[in-house]
């Protein structure tokens, strides 16, 4: 039985499990202790001290740090008392004497848990002056901006860029001139980032964000000469309301696809139909090397953060990968070369903007072989967040806009489609449509053994007679796990892996809504924005990707049927091993 420990906060009686923080058994109890620094289970260091608190063990009252300091018996806890507020208010003060206060132009403001903090306690100026350090703005990555002049050395994308296992970004030298950054002085360009922006995800300040492309886009939507076409991301659907008020998890696909009408764009597609196409010609090429001794086991390539980690971490082990694009590449490729065709516009004046989850989608379109038409299959790629900030600048009231449809035809779509914002998705999207080729099923499985938020996740499918081992890891550390199992060896015997470099998948992506870090601690993101997804999956008629309509048109009249020469100059790419160090 678990040992329980009795205190009181703010007179109130607890009892929580031994080991426990004041932090922990305070948020038990309903009270919110402000925090800075703290990302639970990942940044647990004490170090900005906004969340100190007074307690009492006996000894009389101090001033301790509830997010390390654990609970014992007996305990007297207060939370907010005259003399915690003044002094967290004097850390606020001595916080903002070195950062860069250019709010009205932040990207985080009204988002940003410094400037809330700030609000909340009174501040607005700070009584210390003296020397204030000036760093110049990092833009050497065509998906970040680092300002470490808004910088409050909380540590967490420090933290973040651990737990994904390539620590490119750390402390540099010691006091008043410490500055979060690269190894020797490096641009971020220079190091082996993978672009998964996850520390843009966590920043609690405008210090790291995406690299904001909507001018480029603006300036497309004016010119007369180029038709604009935009396609959204199966986890877009999920998550962008949250950038409006509206509960997490909401699926707003109708509402979204009326505002990019009211945005300008020619046509709304659904790279939905990218994934089912990425479905089609992934299964094709795990069954050709599953009947023709193909390099098994054959690891999915839909995540662009994922592909730079094996790019650099494991390029001997490159040729595992499927040579697919992924569904945002393979929609732009076919709106370039098809869609084109059919309405008769040359593939130059079509400018294709897709809305991603993801900042590894801003360097994925810079990638080499990503030009079926001659031309970039995607010309920009926006984050979730620069999508509602575009809707904003025109004032859209989005939470009330009517429910409007994708154009047709490449805004059809199946289940399987939906899914792949989800870690599992691809991996169940894929074995539905292999289980159908090679066993001959004409209803869609529910792999439930993929489905949820764990790190990795293993299954057994047959196929053909044959059993299959499959494993699904979300988050470059998972990925990092796997990958050294399969360097000696692989044995767990895996046929067929799904990556992905975000934890948890899509939906929580790099480039999803910025939450608050105490929405991030107590709410399981990844699974309620999930959840949105499987919801519309099970309700669909069409639950497999090689069911399609569109799929089964653009094979019949443009591809010639599956694994032909034109479908994979068009949907294939190729990869590079990439040098850690530049």
């Amino acid at each position: 039985m678990e040992k329980m420990v009795n205190l009181k906060i703010n007179g109130i009686a607890v009892s929580v499990p031994a080991g426990s923080t004041i932090l922990d058994a305070a948020r038990q109890t309903g009270i919110e202790i402000p925090t800075l620094c703290f990302m639970k289970e990942k940044n647990e260091i004490g170090a900005c001290r906004i969340c100190i608190v007074e307690a009492n063990e006996g000894r009389g009252f101090r001033m301790v740090t509830s997010c390390v300091y654990p609970v014992s018996e007996g305990m007297e806890v207060l939370t907010n008392t005259e003399k915690i507020q003044k002094a967290r208010k004097t850390t606020l003060e001595l916080i903002l004497s070195v950062h860069d206060k250019s709010c009205l132009s932040c990207k985080r403001s009204t988002n940003c848990e410094l400037q809330k903090l700030c609000r909340d306690y009174g501040v607005d100026q700070t009584s210390f002056a003296g020397d204030k350090p000036h760093y110049e703005k990092d833009f050497s990555t065509p998906h970040l901006v680092r300002d470490n002049n808004k910088c409050i050395l909380c540590r967490r994308c420090v933290a973040v860029c651990k737990e994904q296992y390539v620590s490119v970004i750390g402390p540099n030298d010691r006091g008043f001139d410490t500055q979060i950054g690269q190894p020797f002085g490096k641009s971020l360009n220079d190091t082996p980032c993978i672009s998964c922006g996850q520390c843009t995800a966590v920043c609690p300040t405008g210090a790291l964000t995406e690299k904001d492309d909507t001018d480029k886009v603006w300036a497309a939507l004016a010119d007369e000469t180029k038709h604009v076409v935009v396609q959204t991301a199966p986890s877009i659907r999920a998550t962008i309301g949250e950038c409006f008020g509206l509960p997490i998890g909401t699926n707003v696909e109708g509402k979204m696809v009326a505002g990019l009408r009211r945005l300008g764009f020619d046509r709304v597609f659904d790279t939905d139909f990218g994934a089912d196409l990425t479905i089609v010609e992934e299964a094709n090429e795990l069954v050709d090397r599953i009947k023709n001794g193909g390099t098994l086991p054959m690891i999915t390539s839909c995540s662009p953060g994922w592909v730079k980690f094996c790019e650099f971490y494991y390029p001997d082990l490159l040729a595992h990968l499927s040579s697919c694009k992924s569904p945002q590449q393979m929609a732009g490729a076919v709106i370039k070369t098809y869609y084109a065709d059919k309405m008769g516009i040359d593939p130059k004046d079509i400018f294709v903007v897709s809305i991603m989850p993801c900042t590894a989608k801003k360097f994925e379109i810079t990638r080499d072989d990503q030009n079926a038409a001659g031309v970039p299959d995607v010309d920009v790629a926006l984050t979730t967040r620069e999508a509602a900030r575009m809707f904003d600048r025109l004032g859209i009231n989005f939470a009330n806009l009517p429910d409007e449809e994708f154009d047709s035809p490449l805004g059809d779509d199946t289940g399987a489609a939906v899914i792949f914002g989800a870690t599992g998705g691809v991996m169940e999207a894929a074995v539905r449509t292999a289980n159908a080729w090679l066993n001959g099923a004409t209803e869609a499985i529910n792999l439930e053994a993929v489905r949820g938020t764990d790190r990795i996740k293993e299954a057994t499918v047959n196929l053909a007679g044959q059993d299959i081992k499959v494993c699904v890891a979300s988050g470059a550390g998972a990925a990092k796990e796997v990958m050294d199992q399969l360097k000696n060896g692989n044995p767990n015997g895996y046929g067929f892996i799904e990556i992905m470099g975000c934890p948890g998948g899509c939906v929580n992506g790099g480039g999803q809504p910025i939450q608050p870090q105490y929405i991030r601690d107590t709410v399981d993101l990844k699974a309620v924005r999930a959840k949105a997804l499987y919801d519309q999956d099970r309700d669909m008629p069409l639950r497999m990707s090689h069911e399609s309509p569109v799929i089964k048109t653009l094979y019949s009249e443009w591809y010639d049927g599956f694994g032909g020469h034109k479908a994979h100059h068009d949907l294939h790419t190729s990869y590079t091993a990439r040098k850690k160090f530049r």
